[in-house]
């Protein structure tokens, strides 16, 4: 082939690729009006904005709740004892049951009590005998020491006579008196009513010798106390809050509302009462103690049961409750998106004063009339594109405890 035959070969076949290559782009290119044009946010045949839930900001005054640990403890507890030494001949009550204040529970071998009692009585009857005697004497003498018909000494020894049986009486009285007591304790009674426990003696013991033996526990648990702790720093800056108009206070301390949080995070039905706060704080811990009063009318709490309890201490004037799943928590600290009036989503940092249910409360940072975001985050492919706001209705997985407040 010549050479400028080879060139032209070359030209045609440059020209034959760049056709091809131009047909290419024009097939694989957007179309007028076709599925491939990029849509523009708003425009006919575009993505329409996404839809999210949002909650409208309505500042409430809303009490400030604080969490805390703390355990069950019975208001009333005794110590059933022995406080004579015997052999325990029976067992009088149902173990785990109710019991009266006096109610008999033991029965302790009464036969040297009753016996001692006896002697005691035996005595006391000797002695008030002798003093009967004495007393005759001395009437009898009186006249006779009037009429100078015995000597001053003879009076006078009749009169210590009488004095002496009369003591007698008294010491023998006593006698008798304890030995019927010694006897009566011989039965042993609940001191307070409540419930009791199991034995810790059986028929057959001998209990008493030497020392106070302990047969029984006797609580009562309505009402419980539940015993909590709070940091001293939050008693602090609480105090602080309140001082500075922050904070209203919720009542005096007899009003503080308590309420007890069992295990699996189930409300206790029955609201208890505060009765009192440590005026020192512990040096080992940073811990102020605090105690409330719980109604127990059922028995459906237990006394040593670990609990959590949630304090209203203090009110916020202007605050909101806001559901936990809305709030972002980080290191940098907490934040929620706000729906703007023109669908645009911007983030907004918020102060958080504890938990009140499945919701936070917010104390700060927030106004009235805003929508907050609740629901549709998902949804939100482009954080700079408009979203659609609509009221948010909660679901029965909203309502859980959402693991959402630490997303």
């Amino acid at each position: 082939m010549a050479s400028h035959d080879f060139e032209r070969f070359q030209r045609t076949a440059a020209r034959v690729v760049v056709a091809v290559a131009a047909g290419l782009l024009v097939a694989c290119g957007p179309k007028a009006g076709g599925a491939g044009a990029p849509a523009q946010a708003g425009a006919p045949g575009g993505m329409p904005p996404a839809q999210v839930g949002v909650v409208t900001v309505q500042l409430q005054n809303v009490p400030v709740i604080t969490e805390l640990p703390g355990r069950l403890e019975a208001s009333r507890e005794a110590q059933v004892r022995a406080r004579v030494a015997g052999i325990v001949q029976k067992r009088l009550f149902t173990e785990g049951s109710d019991v009266k204040a006096g109610q008999a529970l033991f029965q302790i071998d009464p036969s040297t009590y009753k016996a001692t009692l006896d002697s005691a009585v035996a005595a006391q009857a000797k002695a008030e005998a002798n003093l009967t005697q004495a007393t005759a004497l001395l009437e009898r003498y009186k006249p006779l020491q009037a009429a100078k018909a015995i000597s001053p000494q003879e009076f006078l020894n009749a009169e210590v006579a009488q004095r002496q049986a009369q003591a007698d009486v008294a010491a023998t009285r006593a006698t008798a008196q304890t030995a019927r007591i010694n006897l009566g304790y011989a039965t042993v009674t609940a001191p307070i009513s409540g419930r009791i426990g199991r034995a810790l003696v059986t028929e057959g013991a001998l209990v008493g010798q030497g020392e106070a033996t302990q047969l029984a526990l006797i609580q009562q648990t309505n009402p419980l106390y539940v015993n909590f702790t709070q940091s001293a720093n939050e008693v602090l800056s609480l105090k602080k809050a309140l001082g500075q108009g922050k904070l209203k206070r919720a009542g005096g301390p007899q009003a503080a509302s308590v309420r007890v949080v069992l295990d699996g995070g189930a409300e206790y039905a029955l609201p208890g009462r505060l009765l009192f706060s440590d005026l020192s704080v512990d040096s080992s811990s940073g811990q102020v103690s605090l105690r409330a009063e719980v109604p127990n009318p059922d028995g459906a709490l237990m006394p040593g049961l670990y609990v959590r309890v949630r304090l209203e201490q203090a009110q916020v004037d202007g605050g909101l409750l806001l559901p936990q799943q809305a709030v972002t928590r980080s290191s940098q600290g907490d934040t929620v998106l706000v729906v703007g009036a023109d669908g645009m989503v911007a983030p907004r940092p918020v102060k958080l004063g504890g938990v009140q249910g499945t919701n936070w409360v917010v104390l700060s940072g927030l106004k009235t009339g805003e929508q907050v975001m609740v629901d549709g985050f998902q949804k939100m492919m482009n954080p700079k594109a408009p979203v659609k706001a609509v009221p948010w209705q909660p679901t029965a997985e909203a309502s859980a405890p959402a693991a959402a407040a630490s997303r």
